[in-house]
């Protein structure tokens, strides 16, 4: 049986660890690539990075609700997988910018499946195993780590490598997923009344709104950070030293994240990583020197790497077991979708009226009230205890 579990977890480890690796060979470059190699203004790379975002609002709840209902995790998993390894070629092959939107969108489309479904999997084997999530998620942001520093320097050779790498890490990681554990889901009768269930649950929903405060600046963080450590005189060299630390930093957060949740709790992790990302916006807005700024990328790890495992387990407590999927890719989508999509939107337009420290004023902003949120959620919840235990 140990031996099972191992191997179990060494499959969803380097499944995390292919598929990060991929999305850090490609999109972190894909801009760069779109100006210089194929020669699109900003305009058009703008509305080629934007499809990702606006497709996952709509079609991650999509692959949760056809998993959940037809007990297809596993192999959508590695189907999506595979053809969204193979979609990023198109960028290779076509050379008109309207291709390049349809590659954009089925792009998307697929990859918009793979991290929740994959979380959900993730999320109920260890909770049934008795294992750290953490220890498992870890290894995505130590594969998107280690492909932006070492693609950085590839793509100087030959920026097509991005693609290649991506494809490769993609067709690796379908591979593993094969190996994954079987998740199982209840009858579809169950699950349709579970989602009317999931839909009037207000911790639910308040914790969706959460999300969209904290999740969206930090994922937004990601086409800013970089205009803002070149405004503070930073190098291409030192921007990517910058994202290095930043994303490794999350590792040792995410494995110690189980140990913190037991001790106090997974509302009051959220909470502290949350208060932790308004200082960094707070501290951005202050115009702080470079050194302090490379000092201070570890509060990424501190912010974000508590907040992805709290996060999920938390909405895997709150919902129906028979709605896991669903659930998470409701999750992903106000997050990674609608919320990534709302802050980038909206910090352009700041940033092209004012300039890139008023962005992390309204990220400073807009975090507060999702840690506002987040201390209602746990007086919510202690209220609930207090019920519940004098009965």
């Amino acid at each position: 049986m140990e031996t099972r579990v191992k191997r179990d977890i060494y499959s969803m480890q380097g499944f995390y660890l292919f598929v990060f690796f991929g999305f850090g060979s490609l999109f972190p470059l894909l801009s760069v690539y779109l100006s210089e190699v194929e020669k699109l203004n900003g305009y058009q790379i703008g509305i080629i990075l934007s499809i990702g975002p606006v497709i996952m609002i709509f079609f991650q709840p999509f692959w949760g609700m056809i998993s959940d209902m037809k007990n297809l995790h596993n192999r959508l998993l590695t189907l999506t997988t595979l053809i969204t390894g193979i979609a990023a070629l198109g960028y290779l092959f076509f050379e008109s910018f309207f291709l390049f939107i349809i590659v954009a969108i089925i792009l998307a489309i697929f990859q918009s499946a793979i991290i929740p479904l994959s979380d959900s999997i993730s999320l109920k084997y260890t909770s049934k195993a008795g294992v750290n999530y953490g220890n498992i998620r870890l290894f995505g942001s130590l594969g998107f780590g280690i492909a932006v520093f070492i693609m950085g320097k590839l793509s100087e050779w030959n920026p097509q490598v991005i693609f290649y790498s991506f494809f490769i890490t993609l067709l690796l990681a379908a591979v593993l997923s094969v190996k994954m554990p079987k998740e199982t889901a209840e009858a579809p009768a169950r699950m349709l009344s579970g989602m009317k269930e999931l839909m009037g649950m207000k911790r639910f929903l308040v914790f969706l709104a959460v999300t969209f405060l904290i999740f969206g600046p930090n994922l937004a963080n990601n086409f800013y950070f970089s205009l803002f450590v070149e405004d503070r005189g930073g190098t291409y060299t030192g921007i990517g030293i910058a994202f290095l630390i930043a994303v490794l930093s999350e590792i040792p957060f995410m494995r110690v994240a189980g140990g913190w949740i037991r001790k106090v709790g997974l509302l009051q992790v959220a909470l502290i990583a949350s208060i932790v990302s308004l200082i960094r916006w707070i501290f951005y807005f202050t115009e702080p020197s470079l050194s302090l700024i490379y000092f201070s990328a570890v509060i990424q790890g501190l912010s974000l790497g508590l907040f992805i495992p709290a996060g999920l387990q938390y909405i895997r407590e709150i919902t129906p077991s028979q709605m896991t999927a669903t659930a998470v890719t409701f999750y992903s989508a106000v997050g990674n979708g609608l919320g990534n999509w709302f802050f980038t939107f909206i910090g352009g337009i700041i940033f092209e009226e004012f300039t890139i420290y008023v962005v992390y004023l309204f990220f400073a902003l807009l975090t507060l009230i999702g840690v506002l949120l987040t201390v209602w959620l746990l007086q919510d919840h202690k209220k609930m205890q207090f019920q519940t235990g004098s009965r």
